[in-house]
């Protein structure tokens, strides 16, 4: 490895025409990228991929797209404006397919960009807090250039890199890009109670980022033995685990441990992962393994949707046909949990938007991409309520979705769906 002065100095590795991995979430190396950017006025087709990048990027630029071209394997907040379908594009994956893209060289990597705890007295750095699909970007690509970061927390699992794999490092003390934990409504709330429901003493968990999740997690404090094997976590899950609520005892997959792949949140949650031996944070393709996860005992997926039409296909990616976010684990995990013992995968919705459309429809809207299909669905979760799709025909899955609409919603949606069926 060679320690070099600058950012700037690491990326003059980098040659038009490279395809570049960059670190995700909380791991994203801002000093490298801006570097990079920086490089705009002597590189041309250069190709960025990665999962959602933390912090303030520059894909928004006029001159960005110059010099370069985006791969969005999942579209954040900060990428949404720019994303034009060509010089700044999406790639629809399974989260847990994402790996193969570049170990089977259909998107072969020429370089990485990551950010890593600082080497162990046996020369070993680690991934830190996103592990996910850099496992495979490392493995992969012939020129790694890391941040080296004291503020990266030390991690257990898949996420090591010796010393000797990083060819140019730059180190940085900079803090890591934090998230605070998303307030609860009231109607998350009442969503939370009806999940919680489902979910037995034992039941191993995944829960992923936002109000739903926070909001049935604040309703398992009595709960017992809760495990945890989910593609994230955040601050959301250390009352339980401070409680003694999660001690993954019933797991059949790394029992006593908590499996994720990656995690986002605050200083508190990097402090609580930093060294802690019952945290591995493992390759995408095994966390998200449907057949890995269908192993553990009453798996409790939690999942949230854009859009559910009356025959349970499930709009989880866009709005119509402009794309917020990205397939993810979604199916995965349902998938996963589908084929655990007496599993239970559920689909979380508000039954409104914002402004006060209806989020359960009976089409999904034109250009909507369908990421849960109705053959997969199961359950459904409104705050008005929580319905098993599994089993029913279509007239039956309309009737119990329309029961669980917002009430001033239902007449319409009985109206439309005969409608669409004479």
């Amino acid at each position: 490895m060679q320690i070099v002065k600058s950012a700037q100095e690491a990326v003059a590795q980098i040659a038009s025409g490279h395809r570049v991995f960059v670190h995700g979430c909380a791991a994203t190396p801002t000093l490298l990228l801006q570097a990079l950017y920086e490089r705009r006025g002597d590189l041309c087709d250069v190709e960025l991929i990665h999962i959602h990048l933390g912090g303030s990027i520059p894909y928004s630029q006029p001159d960005f797209t110059d010099s370069f071209r985006v791969a969005n394997l999942f579209v954040g907040v900060n990428a949404r404006r720019a994303l034009d379908c060509d010089k700044i594009d999406y790639l629809p994956c399974f989260l847990s397919e994402i790996p193969l893209l570049f170990r089977e060289k259909i998107r072969p990597l020429d370089a990485a960009l990551i950010q890593v705890s600082p080497p162990d007295q046996h020369g070993f750095c680690t991934l830190g807090t996103s592990v996910d699909i850099a496992r495979a970007a490392v493995d992969t690509a012939p020129l790694i250039i890391a941040q080296i970061n004291p503020n990266m927390p030390r991690i257990h699992g898949d996420g090591f890199i010796h010393i000797n794999q990083i060819h140019y490092a730059i180190e940085v003390n900079e803090p890591l890009l934090e998230e605070p934990i998303a307030v609860v409504t009231e109607v998350e709330r009442r969503m939370g109670r009806h999940i919680a429901e489902l979910i037995e003493d034992g039941a191993t968990l995944q829960t992923g980022i936002g109000k739903i999740p926070n909001a049935v997690l604040q309703e398992l404090m009595h709960h017992r033995h809760l495990g945890i094997h989910t593609e994230v976590w955040t601050d959301a899950l250390l009352p339980l685990i401070e409680k003694g609520v999660i001690d993954n005892s019933q797991k059949v997959i790394h029992p006593g441990k908590i499996v994720s792949s990656f995690v986002n949140g605050t200083r508190r949650l990097y402090d609580f992962i930093d060294d802690n031996p019952t945290v591995v944070q493992l390759d995408i393709a095994f966390a998200n393994n449907p057949d890995i996860i269908g192993r553990n005992p009453h798996v409790v997926a939690i999942n949230s949707a854009v859009e559910v039409d009356l025959t349970g296909q499930v709009c989880a990616d866009s709005v119509g046909p402009r794309i917020i976010s990205g397939v993810g684990g979604q199916m995965d995990y349902m998938r996963g949990a589908s084929l655990s013992k007496k599993g239970r995968a559920i689909i979380a919705l508000p039954s409104r938007t914002a402004d006060g459309k209806s989020k359960i429809v009976t089409m999904l809207k034109p250009g909507a991409g369908v990421v849960t299909t109705r053959a997969h669905v199961h359950f459904i979760a409104t705050e008005y309520g929580i319905v098993d799709l599994f089993g029913k025909t279509l007239g039956e899955r309309a009737k119990a979705l329309i029961h669980i609409a917002h009430p001033d919603d239902r007449e319409q949606l009985e109206r439309q769906w005969k409608e669409l069926r004479q």
